[in-house]
């Protein structure tokens, strides 16, 4: 039954429509610093976002934020800072996705697509290491222990840089919760808005400038209205000869 609500709520996370503030690329420009603190001290940065995650409340904590099966069972009423710091320090990766997920159901935040291949690609990595590590004790050729040695090596750089900017990316998007970016816009009041009428020559504008006719300077009054027909006005031939017939008589 808990796996298949975890299935159910992946699915919907899908359909988040909310994107984070900065993404996984541009993390290292937004806050250098924290991110090199992320990436020297990953545990502790841990333990920070998830108690800042939780508003600095730990009688709210649980193991992993209730996404994993162990959730719930591990004493975490009775001491949480203990259980989180064994969180972040035995199961680091779990603690940081656990973090991620529990920003995301917060504020509806959906993975973009570059994130999901960034993150799809230090697993595919670490799978690669992996079987290459396999095959060199099997196989026993020292090339191929090499080449499994590289692969490790490179498999966990990319992990701690991808983990160091997923850290760095949760931080921001707080700082952003939290108001450090400066309040929110507030939607303005629209302006009085009139009707317009028949007896109107020009309609009123309606939150906008008035517009000027094409090819006019600025401020060129516009036309009044007139009379009709124009004073003066005295069409030719009229009224037309012959008019009125013969025999007519007011």
């Amino acid at each position: 039954m808990a796996s298949r609500e975890h299935l159910d709520k992946m699915q919907i996370r899908q359909n988040y429509r909310n994107l984070w503030h900065t993404d996984l690329m541009r993390t290292i420009q937004a806050d250098t610093p924290y991110c090199c603190f992320s990436f020297w001290c990953g545990p502790c940065v841990s333990y920070l976002l998830r108690k800042r995650a939780l508003y600095n409340d730990m009688s709210r904590y649980v193991c992993c934020a209730g996404y994993m099966p162990c959730s719930g069972r591990c004493g975490e009423s009775k001491c949480p800072e203990l259980c989180l710091a064994t969180e972040v320090f035995c199961c680091f990766g779990n603690s940081v996705a656990s973090t991620r997920f529990l920003l995301q159901d917060e504020f509806n935040i959906q993975t973009t697509q570059c994130d999901n291949c960034i993150i799809g690609f230090m697993f595919c990595l670490q799978q690669i290491a992996c079987i290459f590590s396999i095959v060199a004790m099997i196989v026993g050729s020292e090339e191929i222990q090499e080449a499994s040695q590289l692969l490790s090596c490179l498999a966990d750089m990319v992990y701690c840089t991808v983990c160091a900017c997923m850290q760095t990316q949760h931080k921001i998007e707080m700082d952003k919760r939290d108001g450090k970016f400066g309040p929110q816009p507030v939607m303005a009041v629209p302006p009085f808005q009139q009707m317009s009428r028949i007896d109107q020559p020009i309609p009123p504008s309606v939150g906008y400038p008035p517009q000027q006719a094409y090819g006019q300077p600025y401020g060129y009054p516009p036309p009044q209205a007139q009379g009709y027909p124009a004073a003066g006005y005295t069409p030719s031939n009229y009224p037309p000869p012959g008019y009125p017939p013969s025999g007519y008589s007011r």
